[in-house]
Order: structure tokens, then sequence, then C-alpha cells
């Protein structure tokens, strides 16, 4: 993510979170590091509504969602649930394409890369 993009979110998520319940810190990490996971893996491709986007893409798209939704996320397993499940627009699954062209609910493979993550 670009310094200006990076600049950004973050203002555009502290607008949003002004006044609200905020995900404690721990959380807030845990999905941080779960958004970076998924932004490294160069073998896969994020499908949202029916258009393939770069595992960078899909993780950007993911963070600016949850910050225009943080109200409704307190953890990293709300932040899959919510935010990580489909789209509010078409109700389309997001979905995950690996290199063998097999795809994955993102859900199931948000959730899958939650627990490898959490094992180191």
């Amino acid at each position: 993510m670009t310094p200006r993009r990076r600049w950004m979110v973050w203002l555009l998520a502290a607008w949003a979170s002004a006044g609200r319940a905020e995900t404690p810190a721990a959380e807030r990490a845990r999905i941080e590091r779960l958004l970076d996971a998924l932004a490294a893996r160069q073998d896969l491709r994020f499908v949202r509504n029916g258009k393939d986007y770069t595992a960078a893409q899909g993780a950007d798209f993911l963070r600016g969602k949850w910050h225009w939704q943080i109200e409704k996320v307190t953890t990293a397993q709300d932040f899959i649930a919510v935010i990580g499940t489909r789209s509010n627009t078409s109700g389309d699954v997001y979905l995950v394409r690996l290199a063998d062209g097999r795809t994955l609910p993102c859900a199931q493979f948000l959730a899958q890369e939650l627990r490898r993550i959490e094992k180191r």
C-alpha cells in the first residue's frame, strides 16, 4: 500500500470510528496480521463480484471495508464473518482462487490463515 493510500485509510478509519466502540488493540493487531498475510500471497487471487484481483488488492479492499464498518467488528472472527464473507452490494460470496485453480470461500480461507498465523 502506498504511503498516500495508507494515510487515506488511516484518516477514514479515524473519522469512521469517532464516537464508536473501539476494537481492542490486540484484536486490531490480529486483523492486521491476517490482512498482511493475505496481501503477501502471490499465489492466489481474490474474487469479488465475479472479478479477479491480486491478493494485495483484496487485502486493501477488505481493510477499507473494515474501516467503514469498524463498529461491527470487535474480534478477528467478527472481521471474517462481517467483512470477509460477502459483498454488501451484490450479496455474492468473496472467493479466493488458489494457484491450482480451486476456489474457496474467502471466509474459510481467512479462518484457516488466522489459525496458521496464530500457531507461529
